[in-house]
């Protein structure tokens, strides 16, 4: 099984911005995109019994290494992690029956953002809106970020400066970039968080198409409807 020392430093940090979103009491299902490998999920896994973890991978190495920790933790509440090129659409990804569009509590991803073609964050936006439940289901990304145009600190430009040099694709994203792309898919950005070493962790919930509301509030045709998704403002 591969480790990580970000990991070690990072997985509590992110545990803590998890529990303020999933009911103790209640049950769901999260979808991890890039895992890695695995030792967040299994960390999570074992503190949030609630939650029914679907890790996965594109990279066969971190796979076999996934597959590792689930069979060492013996979780029940640990799939075993799909092969899932974020880049394809979900129709590709093999997902389990109760996984499909509309059905998915969260989509957790970390660390995949800064260094990632732009077809991959595309891809990840997509899935989200489509898997994602109406109103409720989130979307949560960890991850270096800028910030209105902006990088900080100067370990964060350096970083940026490194990643570019690697590959042009690779880089800081800027947060209003993200919103951009979730508002596109349905997505609202409703909460950031502020995490150790210059982290972020962004907040999107899925919303409501138009199309849908319309065909709820048809009987109010004429009115401002505000619905209790953040952000949201129709009129019908």
């Amino acid at each position: 099984m591969l480790t990580s020392p970000a990991t070690a430093r990072n997985r509590e940090p992110i545990l803590k911005v998890l529990r303020q979103y999933f009911n103790p009491n209640l049950e769901y299902m999260l979808l991890e995109i890039a895992s890695g490998p695995g030792e967040h999920v299994a960390y999570f896994a074992e503190h949030m019994p609630n939650i029914l973890f679907q890790p996965s991978e594109v990279n066969p190495r971190y796979l076999h290494s996934i597959v590792g920790y689930v069979d060492q933790y013996r979780l029940p509440n640990i799939r075993v992690p799909l092969f899932i090129n974020v880049c394809k659409p979900p129709d590709f990804w093999a997902l389990p029956k109760d996984s499909g569009p509309g059905q998915i509590d969260a989509l957790l991803n970390i660390n995949m953002i800064h260094i990632s073609s732009n077809e991959a964050i595309h891809g990840l936006f997509r899935a989200a809106g489509g898997l994602l439940k109406p109103k409720t289901g989130l979307l949560i990304i960890y991850g270096p970020f800028a910030v209105d145009g902006g990088i900080s600190p100067q370990s964060n430009i350096d970083f940026d400066k490194y990643l570019r040099s690697e590959n042009p694709e690779w880089g800081l994203r800027d947060v209003s970039e993200m919103e951009k792309l979730a508002n596109y898919n349905d997505l609202n950005l409703t909460k950031i968080h502020e995490m150790p070493s210059n982290n972020h962790t962004l907040i999107f919930t899925k919303s409501i198409k138009v199309s849908e509301v319309l065909c709820v509030e048809q009987a109010v045709y004429g009115h401002i409807v505000v619905l209790s998704t953040p952000y949201l403002l129709y009129r019908v």
